[in-house]
């Protein structure tokens, strides 16, 4: 991988890249410009190709990237079995069936079992997985998965909400339409903890 850096104007941004994949990427683009119907040598779309290389790698780097690992690297021995909780994370994927994003929020929770994860782990896992093309549901089982995997707790839960535009954008283009899908394990097949845990993911500290 090779660091790519500009610097416009008073800051700095530094993005990461294949540099041959960009170009295949970019070859491949400008054809299918072509074959819309676009003219990919005129002003606004001359440097088209390259954008958009640059912008699926960044959109899919999740392959690139293990969650069991990201986990593994904040792992702590710790006497604590009470739920953990990290909700409302952000959450931009792509649909595998047309690579249109679906955008939402993922709620994840696990009772530790002598250990726990650094808090932002448990984001970056979610971000590990998404940043590939995708399905909801298996997105949530994976995050479930890896979390019980690495860290064997007495039991995790993730619930994702999401929007997804391949519904609002083409197809039966409904705007308001919500995708909710869920996962347990453990503890939180018991009716009373995953109750717990819903509420308090309804819940607003404010």
């Amino acid at each position: 991988m090779e660091k790519q850096s500009k610097k416009p104007l008073n800051y700095e941004r530094i993005d990461t890249f294949a540099p041959e994949k960009l170009v295949e990427l970019e070859k491949h683009y400008r054809q299918i410009l072509q074959l819309i119907g676009e003219d990919p040598y005129r002003e606004g779309l001359k440097d088209t190709p390259l954008r958009v290389s640059k912008s699926i790698q960044f959109l899919t780097q999740g392959y690139d990237h293990d969650p069991k690992e990201i986990l593994l690297s904040a792992k702590f021995k710790e006497d604590y079995r009470q739920m953990v909780i990290v909700k409302d994370i952000d959450l931009f994927s792509m649909c595998e069936h047309h690579m249109i994003p679906f955008i939402g929020k993922a709620h994840v929770a696990y009772i530790p079992n002598g250990y726990i994860t650094g808090l932002s782990k448990i984001a970056r896992v979610v971000e590990a997985y998404a940043r590939r093309l995708q399905v909801q549901e298996r997105l949530t089982s994976q995050i479930k998965n890896a979390i019980q995997e690495t860290l064997c707790p007495l039991g995790v839960a993730v619930v994702i909400e999401a929007r997804h535009l391949c519904m609002a954008m083409r197809g039966v283009q409904k705007q308001n339409s919500v995708t909710t899908t869920s996962d347990f394990t453990g503890a939180f097949e018991r009716a009373q903890t995953r109750a717990e845990f819903i509420s308090l993911i309804s819940s607003s500290l404010s």
